[in-house]
This record gives structure tokens, C-alpha cells and sequence, in this order.
């Protein structure tokens, strides 16, 4: 191609790349997606050295946005969330420089997980109704933002606001179909829906968490291999719904299959840190066996 350096194919093959990463995300473990996705960036930046095309190098700066994007969302799996807010701000440039309002608005959704981690429920909120702003209309980065608004609303005992929340993404999911790739990260997958609701009610006591993570569960049961993180968080919100429910050994019992599956990462300490606490109150010697599990299984918690 004249003026550019770019060998046929490469560029469809580093944009296949970004999806193909992002696909495994929920399969593969945060350090080692991490490792890839840093070798791809390598690659992208050696390709950035040489001739391109205006159109070819928006492309280019695109994938590297989505790259740096999922490398700061592996990063705060991975409990590093100064490492991963650089990440996030140089996703964020990009995204302001390609003129691309959905990685800026995965970028904020992002932000907020973050600061939801950190137990920041304010500053969740607020980033997660700024995501919804910049956001495209019935967006994938749409509707996680308004999710995650719902449970950072409920961290806050806001009841009205969390479920106007819910409401507002069970609107936006009935009209979403599959995708082609639901294990996609940024791909809304309107299975998820469920999973976010049964965590939303579970943080806010509503009772019907119950049955929303059974729910989950006997879902993902029907194909475990592709959702094993999945399933350690389903069983954690079915865990703290048992104890809000006074169902202490039911809830020892899922809480401590989470810490044995060893899927959990250091985004997920904390939850199951409140469960156990909540297991206490009712039945020390259970407590005290899965924090003995915990420990043992990620002795850096």
C-alpha cells in the first residue's frame, strides 16, 4: 500500500487480537492476560513507528486504546489500581484523540468499578452517570454503566435509586440480543443481567437476592468451563443473601465452594471478607474454616 509500512493483514490481525483478549477475559487468569496483552502492545507500538495512513493509524490507536483499556481493568482484578488508573487515563487520551465516546465511556464505567472496590460509593456513582453520558445511546458501556450505578446506589442504602436503576437496565436489556461473542468484556451479554441483579439486592438485603443467585447458578452450572469466575461471584452473592436470610451453614457451605474453586481475585477479597463477617455473628467455627481456606489458597489477601 503506498505511504504506509503496514504488511497486509497486520492490522486486522492486531484488531482480531483485541477481541480475541477481551473474549478471554473472564476465562483466564488477570496476571497472565496481562503478560498478552503487553506483548500486542509492543507490537502495536513498533507498528506505530513505521509509515501509515491516516485511516490506518486511527485504527491502530483505537486498538491500542481497547488493549490499554483491558490492561487497566486486569490490573484492578489484580488489586493494582495505581497501575491500572495510568492505564485507564492513557485508554482515555486515546479514546479523546480517535474521537471514540465508547472506549471514553468504558474508561469512566471502569473508573467506578474501581472506586466501588475501594468502598468510594460516591465517587462511583458519579463516574458511572458520566459514563452513561458519553456513552452511545443502548451501548454495551451504556447499560454496565447504569448497572454499576445500581450497585454503587445500593453500597449508599439507596433504595429508590438502585432500583430505578435496575429498572432502567432491565429496559435496555429486553431488547438485546446475544452477541456472537457473549464471553466478550465489552459486549453486553444480557445473561450478565441476572448476575448484577442478584449482587445488587444482595448489598441493598432485598430478599429476592436469593433466588436471583440460585438462578445464576443453575444457569452457569449448564456450561461451568466458560464462566468459572463467574460462578465464585455468583456463589458469593448467594453466600451474603443466606446471611441476610439467617441461613449461616447454607451460606458457609457457597461461600467456602468461592474460595476452593480458586477463582477468585484480589477485586473479589473483600466480598467474601463482608460474607464471612456476616457468617460470624452466627457460626464461628465456619467462619473461622473459611478464612483458614482463604488464607491458605491466596495468602497474599
Amino acid at each position: 500500500m503506498a505511504g504506509s509500512d503496514l504488511s497486509s493483514g497486520s492490522l486486522e490481525r492486531l484488531e482480531a487480537a483485541v477481541d480475541d483478549l477481551a473474549a478471554a477475559y473472564p476465562t483466564t487468569r488477570p496476571d497472565h492476560l496481562l503478560a498478552q496483552i503487553d506483548q500486542y502492545l509492543g507490537l502495536a507500538a513498533r507498528m506505530m513507528d513505521g509509515r501509515k495512513t491516516l485511516t490506518e493509524y486511527r485504527r491502530l490507536v483505537i486498538a491500542v486504546g481497547w488493549m490499554s483499556l483491558l490492561a487497566g481493568t486486569c490490573q484492578i482484578d489484580l488489586g493494582q489500581p495505581h497501575a491500572a488508573a495510568a492505564r485507564l487515563r492513557l485508554a482515555r487520551e486515546i479514546a479523546d484523540e480517535a474521537g471514540h465516546p465508547e472506549i471514553a465511556a468504558w474508561c469512566l464505567e471502569t473508573s467506578a468499578w474501581s472506586r466501588l472496590i475501594a468502598a468510594d460509593f460516591p465517587a462511583a456513582v458519579e463516574l458511572s452517570r458520566a459514563a452513561q453520558t458519553m456513552a452511545p445511546a443502548t451501548s454495551s458501556a451504556f447499560i454496565q454503566a447504569t448497572a454499576q450505578e445500581g450497585r454503587a446506589l445500593a453500597r449508599l442504602g439507596d433504595t429508590s435509586g438502585t432500583y430505578n436503576a435496575l429498572r432502567r437496565v432491565a429496559r435496555l436489556v429486553a431488547a438485546l440480543r446475544v452477541p456472537d461473542r457473549p464471553e466478550h468484556h465489552f459486549r453486553y451479554d444480557p445473561a450478565k443481567s441476572d448476575a448484577y441483579i442478584a449482587t445488587t439486592l444482595a448489598w441493598l438485603g432485598d430478599p429476592a437476592a436469593e433466588t436471583y443467585a440460585r438462578h445464576v447458578l443453575t444457569e452457569l452450572a449448564a456450561n461451568p468451563s466458560t464462566r468459572p469466575r463467574r460462578i465464585a461471584t455468583a456463589n458469593i452473592d448467594l453466600g451474603l443473601a443466606l446471611v441476610a436470610a439467617d441461613k449461616p451453614d447454607e451460606a458457609a457451605h457457597v461461600t467456602l465452594a468461592a474460595v476452593t474453586s480458586g477463582r477468585l481475585v484480589p477485586s473479589n477479597y473483600w466480598r467474601v471478607t463482608e460474607v464471612v463477617a456476616g457468617i460470624e455473628h452466627r457460626d464461628p467455627p465456619d467462619a473461622a474454616g473459611i478464612r483458614d481456606a482463604f488464607r491458605d489458597l491466596y495468602p497474599m489477601s
